[in-house]
């Protein structure tokens, strides 16, 4: 009885050692069959973490070159060298600079030239300075007539008063009914709505 247990696990381990075999063959022919493409898409992904990677460090190399940069900048205004590298590095944080420069300066000329900026409200800032500096009902309607402008209600609060201010009451009155009830400026556009009531 043994001789046969013995046989029989003898038959199981040829059959199991066959399966191995087997099992190796075919993922030796799978390997073979592929093994181009296996190779293509192990070296895309190398690729592509690569890259990321490089691309994540040199981002980062901005970040940190345009915050120096500007630090530089706040401690002396005057370095032409780093008002180049925050240029080459961070255009819109340029734009940014030489607006709050232009601003704080009150020049002109130079917010005429950011009016088109790219950066993110910058142009639409630069256009409500020029408006209001001008002191004239034109441009700061003209700028509250814009879809999208920020300080809309107050260009209208602003351009009311000065209408107020050279007597054209009824042209102001028109101006402040533009201001929504839903404003911040509502309750002053409200009050100056009864300025010079006859």
């Amino acid at each position: 009885m043994s001789l046969k247990n013995d046989i029989n696990m003898v038959k199981e381990e040829l059959n199991s050692e066959e399966k191995f075999f087997e099992k190796a063959v075919i993922t030796e022919r799978f390997v073979k069959k592929y093994k181009y493409k296996m190779i293509v898409a192990v070296v895309v992904v190398i690729v592509l973490v690569g890259a990321n990677i490089a691309y994540d460090l040199n981002k980062q190399s901005k970040v940190t070159s345009a915050n120096e940069a500007l630090t530089t900048l706040n401690i002396d205004s005057t370095n032409s060298e780093a008002l180049l590298t925050l240029k080459n590095v961070s255009p819109n944080l340029y734009d940014v600079w030489i607006y709050s420069n232009a601003v704080a300066n009150e020049d002109f000329i130079t917010l005429k030239e950011i009016k088109n900026s790219s950066a993110f409200m910058l142009g639409d800032l630069a256009s409500y300075e020029l408006a209001q500096n001008n002191k004239d009902v034109k441009s700061l309607n003209e700028y509250s007539s814009k879809q999208d402008a920020i300080y809309k209600d107050l260009a209208l609060v602003q351009s009311a008063i000065i209408l107020l201010s050279e007597s054209k009451i009824d042209e102001a009155h028109e101006i402040l009914e533009k201001v929504p009830l839903q404003s911040s400026f509502a309750k002053i556009a409200s009050a100056l709505l009864h300025y010079g009531v006859k």
